[in-house]
């Protein structure tokens, strides 16, 4: 506890700041605009080829460089650039990106079932932005069934010539299960290239509608419809060639060979040395789509060796999926692979995602600023009072958590400057106060943070994302919440209950074999109970008997139901600490003993489960002894730390172990400072970043809809020989 009182002290200036100077040379990003080369590219940033070869590995000298790749240019200056259609159409984005359109007036709209912010704002031809904006209700609430919503209306745009030819372009509907890299791939163009025809698709979440209506760039000499794609090769006849021999070889009819070289008949037939067009036929494989392929966009400076090894094919199986492999690899590429290939990566919503290395990968030059807002509660202590000081802490979880939370964080942001990163951080006391949050969110500059850790309680951290989503920063939830916040800013770090119980039950239905499965749920868990039938449809129920001041199972219908001739798992679902301590001495009574007492054979084996660990199996009237002989499991969001680096960092800086809240508190920093380190942008790094593990806590956010990130990660732990273990 002195270590809590003493850090208080620290906190008391509400600010606490780490910097240091980082300096780093300048890049420009640039897009290979058909017909340009590595020279005219030079010239126009006033750089030398060899400059641009140094920081481009995948490109070689004198390579002809394929249209849409992108270049990282060392920064210098920039010339004028030739426009073109799609720059004249990027700089038209850009400049309607920033444009604020004033209301003529307004109209109502009644919201109907089953429509959507998405579908609205197409009807009235309004961004939802504009729509959120005259509808705040929306900023934190789902749209629901007859809700009154007020539509802007504009004054008619002025009429713009498209500076696309649209001899060059064609429109595509997306069609079910596709996504925006099989379509990507199909067209063989970047994910960015796809942005810049389409400024009406997100730029923060990989969501695509079917029935979504693209603007794409016309395959020369065909479209992604046909069922042959039709290339050549150049080939040198050889002597004693003919006909016959070409056809067994290439598939290619004579007559066709003939009209395609018509020197071959200018010339009186094949001729040794002659070099002639062969059409090599690429069969299309059918439908591209999550049905059929999984998906990886590459990544600046990967090679031949990195991706063989990361998927576990040679380069001739991946040219043959991806034949624009044979031009080179490029950054930004779409590649498809064997949806049932596996390899060390994981897979969500059919994109692989990489798993980086962040301590490998950061960037001393980026400098993450951070603000965290958590209630302290220094408005209610007197400092000056130590004994005080810790009976306000004893019986304010709140304050306990924060305190935890934060020291944990101060040890990563040690841990950060250590590796060389400068870490800007201010933190805050919202007093676990509604008002106080908004005061403070108004005399802040959000827009000049990276993220925001915070705050614990729903109404404020409500708050904080309806604020911090104009800016379109991420605001880290620390702690479970459980609220109607629908905004896709909010990473919930905490996994939630539902994930629990699916792990669980996945977990034992993956290792379950002839085992007898028994549930034992009172009323309060009748769901839980469904969610375990559901998995295990033969499994028995044993009655709980609830009164008014009792509650139990019976003993002797319980031994009818167990078997003593293959193991039983029991299922035990309860927040009622009573019947949870009742049944597992009843369960460890049985553990290891014969129904027959002259028997020395057939002997009961239980093992106990759950899907919801909570305080009930904690409570002080239960032996850990029996958990521990009933080997009981269970899901959990974090797992026991032992002794490591961390520990014994924390331990040399404020004189105690870790609890659980400060290990968190460093995990979740630990891991928001990485992805930051490694690009300044944690909305568009967790589009490609996949799970992530520090000391006692693993994180793996996926994108919900509209409502924002939620973690997916979490561990199965047992109970054995009187310790905590993880399973695998």
């Amino acid at each position: 506890m002195k270590y809590i009182v003493n850090q208080l002290y620290l906190i008391c200036a509400f600010c606490f700041l780490v910097s240091c100077t980082a300096l780093g040379q300048k890049f420009n990003t640039h897009e290979v605009k058909s017909g340009e080369t590595l020279e005219s590219i030079s010239k126009m940033y006033g750089v030398s080829p060899a400059n641009i070869l140094q920081y481009n590995k995948e490109i070689k000298a004198g390579q002809a460089l394929r249209p849409n790749t992108i270049l990282v240019v060392p920064g210098a200056k920039v010339a004028s650039r030739t426009t073109d259609a799609v720059s004249v159409l990027n700089k038209n984005i850009m400049q309607d990106s920033v444009t604020v359109r004033e209301p003529i007036g307004f109209t109502t709209h009644r919201v109907r079932k089953k429509e959507t912010i998405f579908g609205i704002t197409q009807q009235y031809k309004i961004t939802e932005d504009e729509l959120k904006k005259y509808n705040k209700v929306l900023y934190a609430s789902p749209l629901q069934k007859k809700m009154e919503l007020r539509i802007p209306k504009f004054k008619a745009p002025a009429v713009v010539e498209n500076p696309l030819n649209s001899d060059d372009y064609e429109k595509y509907i997306v069609a079910p299960k596709e996504t925006r890299w099989s379509i990507a791939h199909k067209y063989g163009i970047t994910i960015d290239s796809m942005l810049v025809l389409n400024p009406g698709l997100s730029k923060t979440n990989n969501y695509l509608s079917e029935g979504y209506e693209l603007l794409m760039p016309k395959i020369a000499g065909s479209t992604v419809s046909n069922q042959v794609t039709e290339l050549f090769i150049s080939y040198t006849v050889p002597a004693k060639m003919n006909f016959y021999r070409l056809e067994q070889e290439f598939g290619v009819k004579s007559d066709e060979i003939v009209r395609l070289n018509p020197e071959i008949t200018e010339r009186g037939g094949l001729k040794e040395g002659m070099v002639i067009r062969i059409p090599e036929k690429k069969v299309d494989p059918g439908v591209i789509n999550t049905d059929n392929y999984i998906f990886y966009e590459v990544k600046p400076k990967q090679n031949e060796f990195r991706l063989t090894r990361k998927f576990g094919m040679t380069w001739a199986e991946l040219t043959q999926l991806n034949p624009d492999l044979k031009d080179g690899l490029k950054a930004g590429m779409i590649l498809k692979l064997p949806k049932d290939n596996v390899g060390d990566y994981e897979v969500r919503n059919s994109l692989v995602l990489d798993k980086v290395n962040l301590l490998d990968s950061i960037n001393v030059a980026i400098t993450p600023k951070v603000l965290f807002l958590l209630p302290f509660r220094l408005d209610k202590l007197n400092l000056a009072d130590k004994e005080g000081t810790e009976k306000v802490i004893d019986s304010r979880n709140s304050l306990k958590y924060s305190l935890g939370l934060y020291s944990g964080a101060l040890v990563a942001i040690d841990s950060l400057q250590s590796l060389g990163v400068s870490v800007h951080v201010k933190t805050l006391d919202n007093q676990l106060d509604l008002m106080h949050t908004k005061k403070i969110l108004q005399a802040e500059n959000l827009g000049s943070y990276n993220a925001i850790f915070g705050p614990l309680d729903i109404a404020s951290l409500k708050e904080t994302a309806v604020q911090a989503s104009k800016y379109n920063i991420p605001v880290v939830a620390p702690v479970p919440a459980k609220s109607d916040i629908s905004l896709d800013n909010v990473f919930f770090s905490y996994t939630n209950e539902d994930v629990l119980v699916d792990h669980m039950l996945d977990y034992v239905e993956g290792t379950h074999t002839n085992e007898t499965i028994l549930v034992i749920a009172d009323e309060k868990s009748r769901n839980r109970q469904k969610a375990i039938l559901d998995h295990f449809p033969t499994a028995k129920v044993v009655v709980v008997k609830e009164e008014e001041k009792n509650i139990g199972i019976n003993r002797d219908k319980l031994q009818t139901l167990l078997s003593n001739k293959v193991p039983n798992w029991v299922f035990v679902e309860s927040e009622n600490y009573r019947l949870v301590a009742s049944v597992v001495s009843i369960l460890n009574s049985f553990n290891n003993t014969a129904f027959d007492p002259l028997s020395d054979k057939d002997k009961v084996k239980v093992r106990m489960f759950t899907t919801d660990m909570n305080s009930a199996f904690e409570n002080d009237v239960i032996s850990n002894t029996h958990l521990s002989n009933l080997n009981f499991t269970y899901p959990s969001v974090n797992r026991v730390v032992g002794n490591n680096s961390f520990v014994e960092r924390y331990r040399k800086r404020f004189g105690d172990d870790p609890d659980r809240y400060a290990v968190r508190g460093f995990d979740l920093t630990y891991d928001l400072l990485l992805k930051l380190a490694y690009k300044n942008d944690l909305i568009d790094v967790s589009r490609f970043i996949g799970e992530t593990e520090y000391n006692g806590n693993k994180f793996d956010y996926e994108r919900k809809g509209i409502s924002g990130y939620y973690n997916q990660a979490s561990y199965i732990m047992m109970m054995d020989d009187l310790r905590i273990k993880e399973l695998k």
